[in-house]
């Protein structure tokens, strides 16, 4: 609302009733409810503040008070309770108001799908063609040659035109051995800055066997498949399995599943990912290290050699998605707090890498190959990181504030975010939202 309204002097103005701003009289909150309170010091604690010094004191009590707010958030202040009943009833009547316009959101989520689906078969004979360049079994007509190099200049208007066939000089036989593009999707994948972490230098070779990269939605309800009527996505890794030394597999698959029903912010959430089984040959593992070892025998004192293995980093763990603890294992903490929080890293990661196979790397696999795409990757990062900094800064300036009003009684507490959400809604909670449906 704009600043040059002087709400607070308006005669009529009124203060919207919220647990935090109650009208005393409108609604009486029961007298057997307690203010919140942050605790008294005790000696001992304060005796460990005041070895901290000066800005160490600050900075504890101020955690304190954070922590004591945080565990406030969710609670009634008592409001609600104390409205009348008519009162109630219509809150119940917005309640049902509320279903159907949920439902109605549910309803749009899903043409969207089907509608993603629709213009995804639309694609598929670019795709087909796509493959068949990059594989050698075709090669570029002279009308798709001339709409990438109008697009070209359009990016950049030094581009300097190819030369026309036969004006380039080249061998017939030179030609022949050109065919197709070499190693285009480990270069492709190589230039994601999320998939560039995962591959290793062992997985690059594996990854040269690798011919296509397609997307296909999860069957309908009534089709064959084993996820039918899910929403959701496979994402499958085509290999030349004839020359490829790790593993024998022709195709590599990563099924994401959403829920039945859209998350609270209006988008579909992520449920869970299934993935193929490596069928690796002999000592041609990748996600395993193998390393020998020396055994000594008690009674004979004779030695032996053995070979143990330990998992490493690979991109082919993304085929072994990390699965979440039962809600009943959380709740009765059988999983270690810092466990879980990297299983929750690990499957935020993962459901990052899926959306971006989907929404990016499949269908801009050339603006990857060649490095346009990272503009724009690195545009959004630039983005965030002026963000952060604006973060920043401002964390400074209410330090400085702190300094300067030090010596007053009442600390001015930092608003904490949410609790961070757990298992199956980590694509929602960790702000990881497929795209809206783009109007086509």
């Amino acid at each position: 609302m704009s600043s040059s309204v002087p709400i607070s002097n308006h005669p009529n103005n009124i203060t919207a009733p919220t647990p935090v701003n109650t009208p005393a009289q409108a609604a009486p909150i029961s007298s057997g409810l307690s203010r919140p309170t942050v605790p008294a010091i005790s000696e001992e604690t304060g005796e460990e503040l005041a070895g901290l010094g000066a800005a160490g004191m600050q900075t504890a009590m101020l955690g304190m008070v954070q922590g004591k707010l945080a565990g406030l958030l969710g609670r009634s202040s008592g409001y609600i309770e104390a409205l009348p009943i008519e009162t109630k009833r219509n809150l119940e009547g917005l309640k049902g108001l509320q279903v159907q316009q949920t439902e109605l959101q549910n309803q749009y989520k899903r043409e969207c799908l089907e509608l993603e689906r629709k213009y995804l078969d639309l694609q598929k004979p670019l795709y087909a063609r796509r493959h068949d360049i990059i594989a050698g079994a075709a090669s570029a007509t002279a009308e798709e040659i001339a709409a990438g190099e109008a697009q070209s200049l359009k990016d950049d208007e030094d581009y300097t035109p190819l030369p026309k066939e036969g004006e380039d000089g080249e061998d017939t036989k030179e030609k022949e051995k050109e065919k197709g593009i070499p190693e285009f999707w480990l270069t492709a994948l190589r230039n994601h800055p999320g998939l560039a972490e995962l591959i290793t230098e062992r997985d690059a070779e594996a990854l040269t066997f690798l011919v296509d990269v397609t997307l296909e939605y999860l069957p309908k309800k009534g089709e064959e498949g084993e996820f039918a009527g899910k929403p959701g996505f496979t994402i499958t890794f085509h290999w030349d399995a004839e020359k490829n030394p790790y593993f024998t597999n022709k195709t590599l698959t990563k099924t994401y599943i959403y829920q039945e029903e859209v998350g609270y912010g209006g988008d579909f959430v992520y449920d869970r990912a299934v993935g193929s089984d490596v069928a690796w040959k002999e000592d041609k593992d990748l996600t395993r290290e193998w390393e020998i070892k020396k055994q000594r025998n008690k009674n004979t004192n004779r030695t032996r050699l053995i070979r143990k293995s330990h998992p490493t980093a690979s991109f082919f763990n993304f085929f072994s998605p990390p699965v979440m603890p039962s809600d009943e294992a959380i709740e009765n903490e059988e999983i270690d707090p810092e466990d879980l929080e990297e299983i929750e890293e690990r499957l935020e990661v993962d459901y990052q890498v899926g959306e971006d196979l989907k929404e990016k790397i499949i269908p801009r696999a050339v603006d990857y190959f060649t490095g346009k795409a990272l503009e724009y990757e690195l545009l959004e990062d630039s983005d965030d990181d002026e963000f952060d900094e604006l973060e920043e800064d401002e964390d400074d300036e209410d330090e400085d504030e702190f300094d300067e009003d030090s010596d007053d009684d009442d600390v001015p507490a930092r608003r904490r975010g949410p609790p961070r959400a757990r298992g199956a809604a980590a694509g929602s909670a960790g702000n990881v939202n497929p795209e809206e449906c783009k109007q086509q």
